[in-house]
């Protein structure tokens, strides 16, 4: 796993990396940190699943590195940014199971095997709809909503794997559940180990 804190040999310890998980709890560390991974992740093809806090960071991280909004941030963190495109939800999903709804033809969709998903959470910060426009179409896109619409899973066109959602698909562990989400996640990295062992 990548830490939040960027270690001191950088350069060859992101040489050796072939998966960047980033899980919830934020705010993290060291920000600075999870979003040099994330990007790293992005630019290097790496496999990356983010949930809850990663999913909004893998957002702040596209925006600024991307889209050239520099002062995009979270409201958590920061509450007077300019740009915050991670603000508090309408309703918290604090200990909440809720119904989401996947976009066809996307990964997601594609992993479950349908359009209609139940998820659990554990989150109370999700991405602003006054900005859900730029993610409409493009490179990283919202590819599930919630019945009102609101931005729950985003994914990135053309990279290898690149998903982060509001939801935590990871909790299902806790009652011995292999999530699809997660198998489909190693999976990825499976598939990138051969090549990129080789350069």
């Amino acid at each position: 796993m990548l830490c939040s804190r960027r270690p001191a040999g950088k350069k060859s310890f992101y040489s050796t990396v072939k998966s960047s998980p980033r899980s919830p709890a934020s705010p993290y560390v060291s920000m600075e940190g999870a979003l040099s991974a994330i990007r790293f992740a992005r630019e290097h093809d790496i496999p990356f699943l983010g949930t809850c806090g990663g999913s909004q960071h893998a957002i702040i991280e596209y925006a600024r590195n991307v889209l050239g909004l520099s002062g995009a941030d979270h409201a958590e963190t920061n509450p007077s940014a300019s740009q915050p495109l991670i603000a508090p939800l309408t309703c918290s999903l604090v200990e909440v199971q809720d119904t989401i709804y996947l976009k066809p033809g996307s990964r997601i969709a594609a992993i479950y095997g349908r359009t209609e998903i139940v998820e659990s959470y554990h989150c109370s910060y999700g991405l602003n709809p006054h900005y859900h426009s730029l993610f409409e179409q493009g490179g990283m896109s919202i590819t599930g909503v919630d019945a009102n619409g609101e931005a729950r899973v985003i994914e990135l066109a053309g990279h290898p794997f690149f998903v982060g959602t509001l939801f935590q698909p990871e909790r299902t562990a806790l009652a011995g559940v292999a999530h699809p989400l997660i198998m489909a996640y190693l999976q990825a990295i499976t598939e990138a180990l051969p090549a990129k062992s080789k350069s």
